[in-house]
């Protein structure tokens, strides 16, 4: 009895696969149905297997009518068929061959139940359904997990993106970029664009500086955000001090780490986060703003930094802004006893406080102001005439920056132009065996040898205009 129930279950499980590979089957030629027929053909020759197969065989379900692509597709050689229908032949064939051997395995276990040569009884000790359990255990340890299919860190201090840092998405088209967007990474949310999706979570795990596909198939750039980025796209109140001129700043006041730094204006945050980088862990800034949502914006700027900073190298960024809500004019208490390497302003009339700056500055130091119009300039220069302060100013500068556009020189069907040597008129011959090379290469997919292939090269249409005048004023005495 115990083998005769065994015997039931295996042929059981036979006829689920079948069933199985039916439902999954799709039938594009007429190979199938002549496979069925025969099988119905050789359930007929035998009366126990007739009788197995009406009982236990699911309905042969018919085949559905041909389209006429297909009708056509079938009559045509194989040469004339393109790429898709060729593949979607020979994944039809697959299937009828593996639908083939289901039906022969479900033949020779009717045979051996009718009366046909046995298993040995040894074999039959384990169930089909212990086997169908190992199948999914296997399955399931050969699918990776979200963990394993993360690249892991190759590099000596490489490190993984992880949920809290601050990212820059870039998508480029035809060497041109079309979008970009700094965000922050967090778990459960999407990166959502004109391009299609992204979510946080296929991002999170992975290095920095690659490509991922959007949901609509667009390639962008996940990369960390620096610390001109961040200046750049951060929540602003107030314009900010653009890298271009807080860098020229920087070298005006020759900051090193350790430096003590006066900075009047803090604004939004951005000259205070760049001298908080130039002083260092060893260094302080003391940043003073008069208005209070300024104020406020300039120190959630800074932390917010901070708090990216120490999830991306694993240390924290120096807490080395002071940032304080006052008057310059009247803080004279709040800069007793101090003094300063180098003073940075940012203000509308920047003359008025030089009186009380000058003090607490050190002979020979500088002090940079940022103006932005030319106008403030002037009145600067004439307080400078009116006070007595010991201040030359050496130089006043604009720092432009002009873009340019450097690309390889392509035609209308995005093939490469290609350099014409010159040919000398009394080499005919050799002229036309010139051009037909030179015209052979223009549609050759081959990639162009190095040298020969010109370049266009021309300012890039979208310019960055003025932002500002930068004075520079030395402490000195006579």
């Amino acid at each position: 009895m115990c083998t005769s129930s065994q015997r039931h279950l295996r042929h059981r499980d036979v006829l689920v696969r079948l069933t199985k590979r039916r439902s999954e089957i799709r039938t594009f030629s007429t190979g199938l149905v002549k496979c069925k027929e025969s099988e119905h053909e050789d359930s007929d020759s035998s009366g126990l297997s007739a009788e197995l197969t009406s009982r236990q065989a699911p309905p042969a379900r018919r085949s559905r009518p041909l389209s006429p692509l297909e009708r056509i597709s079938g009559l045509l050689p194989r040469d004339a068929l393109s790429p898709e229908v060729m593949q979607l032949r020979e994944q039809n064939q697959q299937e009828a061959e593996e639908d083939a051997n289901v039906q022969e395995s479900f033949a020779q276990s009717t045979q051996e139940q009718s009366g046909h040569p046995e298993t040995p009884a040894g074999t039959e000790a384990t169930p089909k359904e212990d086997e169908s359990d190992n199948d999914h255990s296997s399955d399931a340890t050969t699918e990776p997990s979200t963990s394993e299919r993360l690249i892991p860190a190759t590099l000596p201090g490489e490190s993984l993106l992880v949920p809290g840092e601050l990212l820059v998405a870039e998508l480029y088209k035809k060497g041109r970029m079309e979008y970009r967007k700094m965000f922050n990474l967090q778990t459960g949310t999407r990166l959502h664009s004109s391009w299609g999706f992204i979510p946080h979570d296929d991002i999170a795990g992975q290095p920095a500086g690659q490509f991922l596909k959007t949901s609509l198939g667009a390639p962008v750039l996940i990369r960390r955000a620096s610390l001109e980025d961040y200046v750049l796209y951060m929540k602003r109140g107030p314009a900010i001090a653009y890298p271009k001129d807080a860098a020229r700043m920087l070298m005006m006041m020759d900051v090193t780490e350790g430096d003590r730094v006066l900075e009047s204006g803090s604004g939004s945050g951005a000259m205070s986060l760049f001298l908080s980088r130039a002083v260092g862990s060893k260094g302080s800034v003391l940043s003073l703003e008069v208005r209070e949502d300024h104020h406020r914006r300039a120190t959630l700027n800074y932390k917010r930094w901070r708090t990216s900073w120490n999830l991306r190298r694993g240390e924290e960024w120096p807490d080395n802004v002071q940032f304080h809500k006052a008057d310059l004019c009247t803080a004279s208490s709040l800069l007793a006893g101090q003094g300063f390497h180098s003073v940075a302003l940012d203000l509308i009339n920047p003359h008025l406080v030089l009186t009380t700056v000058i003090p607490h500055l050190h002979p020979g130091a500088v002090c940079a102001v940022y103006l932005a119009n030319i106008t403030q300039v002037i009145d600067l220069l004439e307080g400078l005439r009116c006070l007595p302060l010991p201040l030359l100013c050496e130089h006043i500068i604009e720092v432009p920056v002009r873009h340019w556009l450097v690309a390889p020189a392509l035609q209308k069907n995005r093939q490469y132009c290609t350099r014409k040597d010159p040919v000398l008129e009394e080499d005919g011959g050799e002229e036309e065996t010139t051009a037909d090379e030179t015209d052979k290469d223009l549609t050759t997919d081959e990639q162009p040898a190095f040298g020969s292939i010109p370049y266009i090269a021309r300012p890039h249409p979208e310019q960055l205009g003025h932002t500002a005048f930068l004075v520079k004023l030395r402490k000195c005495f006579q």
